[in-house]
Parts: structure tokens; sequence; C-alpha cells
């Protein structure tokens, strides 16, 4: 199994709305282990305020209003999953993929985890995962079949993480 090198942060979030990130890093391990990605890679996530999302969706996306996780792929999967993105997608000094950047809300993250009955951690695993997959090329925007794909990987893993009791 590959080293990925994870780095995640809070940024401008009240000690109480922080998020675990042990829990997320291992959201990202066993993602990029269940989709089979044997090569490393380097995930950077920022845990920010609605207000910081606000700006960085606004500059990013062109809208003008909180999200609760944007995510920013550095390597371009098509069909989506992983597949080797060949050697010019490795740093040449590392040796390391670097697959994107996630960006996280951590009030949205509470706020959501309410609306759906789950609790902070879950919800942080959820938006986690779903981000993750985005890295790896999958989408939800387009077509019907992307989205059932999607959410079925998801869910998937969802299940293995919480054997694991997240």
């Amino acid at each position: 199994m590959p080293v990925h090198t994870i780095l995640a942060r809070h940024k401008d979030v009240k000690s109480m709305e922080r998020l675990s990130i042990p829990l997320i890093k291992r959201c990202i391990e066993v993602t990029l282990d269940l989709e089979g990605v044997d090569k490393p890679c380097e995930v950077s996530v920022l845990i920010t305020n609605d207000s910081a999302m606000r700006q960085i969706n606004l500059k990013f996306r062109g809208i003008d209003k909180t999200t609760d996780v944007l995510s920013f792929p550095m390597v371009e999967f098509s069909p989506p999953g992983w597949g080797d993105p060949g050697p010019d997608a490795a740093d040449p000094d590392t040796g390391i993929i670097p697959l994107g950047d996630i960006v996280l809300s951590a009030k949205r993250v509470e706020l959501q985890a309410l609306d759906h009955g789950r609790n902070r951690d879950t919800e942080a695993a959820h938006l986690t995962v779903h981000s993750v997959l985005h890295l790896l090329g999958y989408d939800h925007m387009d077509e019907e079949d992307d989205e059932r794909v999607m959410r079925q990987k998801e869910n998937l893993i969802m299940k293995m993480l919480k054997k694991g009791e997240l």
C-alpha cells in the first residue's frame, strides 16, 4: 500500500467548531485504498469558516454564497476513477502525485449534520469521501448514471468506515 501525504489544517475556525483531522485523514486513506490508488498521492485539506468558504466559492466558481465542500482536482481522470495518470503527473522530485485540494466549511458540516440527523463526524466523513471521489474524477452534475455511480461508491466507502467505527 502506498504512503499518501495528507495535509490538513484549520483556518479561522472557532475551537468548538473544529473538525477531527485524524478522521478526515482516515477517510481520505480509506477512499484512496478502496479506489485502488496504488501510487503515492498528496491531498491538501483546508477546514475554514463560512466567510472564507464564500470567498473561495466566488473566486473559483463565480458563486457568491457559502457551500459545504469544494474540490479542486489537479489530475484529470477520464473515465472517472483511479487510473495511472502517467509519469508526468508526479512531482519529479518526490514522485508523489498531487491529487488536489479539498476545502470544508466547519459551520456547514455542523448545520448539515443537524439537517440530516447525523453527528458531526459522520457528516464530515461523508463530505470528505464525496470530495475525494471528485478528485478522482467522479461527478454528479451531468448525467443520472454518473450521480448513481458516485452515490453507490460513497455509500460503500461510508459502510467500510463505519465498520471501523469511523
